[in-house]
This record gives structure tokens, C-alpha cells and sequence, in this order.
């Protein structure tokens, strides 16, 4: 049964690019419904960032956390279970720091939000000159008919499709963290991310796996909550090798929670529950 959340809280994952932070805090300024605050999930940049993230504060329509802890290598599931352990909405839509945001983006996942199930979202990848254009500060207009788009069928906001999109047969194919969204308490129940997993890669498909694995459905949110992805190289993919093998190990092993998670983060209170 869908409830709809009464604060949900974005969390925006960002280390050392700045104008793409101020370009994703920009497309949230322009929500036709906000959510209840930002918490960004800052993996040890330095003071560019935070200079970025004060200045916003002053003016922005709702609250900002900012979360950060050292920069001693690549530790996105780490920084997020802080993040998600500071939030304060019992909804948190999770996006990388270098997507913005349709207006109506909030507004699709509220509709859509349901107890028992996370949510998959969609993103268009703007090329190399659209974003370029936007980080210079000059105009690219985001939609559907945008020249410089990649994925342009994920650009198509038209709420009314998406309880008709199927998404993989098996749930745990196509798993992007640069757009999810989850119920808080889910989170805590798997203990978050494993922050066994550094470096790129796999940290998303294996809290995924181990959400599917406690009986938590996945939903596509295709066409409700737009989103565009800007442009940029390749990710450094060292580690990826070694998390996939903790991938398997999570599906083969039927795991649902993680040794080393969220619980560290939070008040005894809360994991005692569990």
C-alpha cells in the first residue's frame, strides 16, 4: 500500500567538484515541491566544497547538512551511512553529486513512494558540450528535445506510464546509486551500506541485493523522477574486481545485513531494536 512520505530528505553524495554540486543545489532550488532538506554526503573535499556548501546554506529554501569526514581514498559507502545516519526525513532519495533535477522530481517520488520497496531511478546522460555550456554558466535547456542527450527516453517526465514500466526480470540487474530512493527504517534494518566495499563500484547493487534478499521490493520510477547526469570521464575502476566478489558473496550467502554498516553511526537505542 502506498503511503506517501511527509519528509523525505536528499542525499547527494559529492567529492571535490564544486560547480557540479552548485549546479545540483541550483535544479533543487528549483522544485516545484521540496523536500525536507539536503544532506550532502561530502567523501573529504576540500575547501572549495565547503565554501560552495556555506554560501548556499544562507539563502537555501530549506536546511543543508553537511556531512564530510577525511579524504583517505574512495569511501562513498562510508560517507553515505554518515549521511544517511544525519538525516532526518523517514524517506531519503540518494543522487550523485552531478545530477539535476526535473522540477517535478520530488513530487514523482512522493507519488510513488510505498512501504516495502526501494525505488530504482532513471537518469539521461548530457554530453560533453551541454555540460560544458552549464558548468561555464551559460544556457542548455533540459527536456526531452535536448541536442546534446544520451538515454533520451529517460528525459520523458510522464507520470502516468510509469506503474506500467516493468523493470529487469531479475531485480538486482541495472542498479544505479547515482538515483535510488529508500525508506529509512529499510536502511537500518539492513545496517546500509558495507563499508567493506572502496573504491568504485558494486556498493549500490550489493545493498540492493541484501535489501531484496529482507523481503524489500524494488520499483521503477522511470518517467516520474527525471533526472539528467552530466558529463564527465570515466571513473577509476581498481577496486571493482575485489567489491564484486562481495557482491556475489551477498547473493550467494542470501546476506541481508552488513557486518561493518550504519549501526556504528547510530544511537544504541535504535540498532537495539532491530
Amino acid at each position: 500500500m502506498r503511503f506517501p512520505p511527509t519528509a523525505i530528505s536528499l542525499l547527494v553524495s559529492t567529492y571535490n567538484w564544486p560547480r557540479a554540486l552548485e549546479l545540483v543545489l541550483g535544479s533543487v532550488r528549483r522544485q516545484r515541491t521540496l523536500p525536507h532538506e539536503v544532506v550532502i554526503a561530502d567523501d573529504g573535499s576540500g575547501e572549495e566544497t565547503r565554501a560552495v556548501i556555506e554560501r548556499e546554506t544562507r539563502s537555501f529554501p530549506v536546511p543543508i547538512q553537511h556531512v564530510w569526514h577525511e579524504d583517505t581514498g574512495f569511501r562513498l559507502a562510508a560517507i553515505r551511512n554518515k549521511a544517511i545516519a544525519a538525516a532526518r526525513g523517514e524517506y531519503i532519495v540518494q543522487i550523485d553529486g552531478d545530477i539535476l533535477l526535473h522540477p517535478h522530481f520530488f513530487e514523482g517520488h512522493a507519488q510513488f513512494a510505498q512501504r516495502g520497496a526501494w525505488a530504482q531511478g532513471s537518469r539521461a546522460l548530457l554530453g560533453r558540450d551541454c555540460t560544458a555550456r552549464l558548468m561555464a554558466g551559460d544556457e542548455c535547456p533540459l527536456g526531452v528535445f535536448t541536442n546534446d542527450l544520451n538515454g533520451r527516453p529517460n528525459a520523458f517526465y510522464a507520470p502516468w506510464i510509469t506503474p506500467f514500466v516493468r523493470g529487469p526480470r531479475d531485480g538486482m540487474k541495472r542498479i544505479r546509486g547515482a538515483h535510488m530512493a529508500f525508506w529509512r527504517d529499510d536502511l537500518v534494518r539492513v545496517n546500509g551500506y558495507d563499508e567493506e566495499i572502496e573504491g568504485w563500484g558494486r556498493e549500490d547493487s550489493e545493498l540492493a541485493t541484501r535489501l531484496i534478499n529482507a523481503g524489500v521490493r524494488r520499483r521503477n520510477i522511470k518517467f516520474s523522477a527525471v533526472a539528467y547526469h552530466l558529463w564527465h570521464q570515466p571513473a577509476n575502476f581498481d577496486n571493482v574486481e575485489r567489491n564484486h566478489e562481495r557482491l556475489v558473496r551477498t547473493r550467494e550467502q542470501q546476506l541481508t545485513r552488513a557486518a561493518r554498516g550504519l549501526d556504528h553511526y547510530l544511537p544504541s537505542s535504535t540498532t537495539s531494536a532491530l
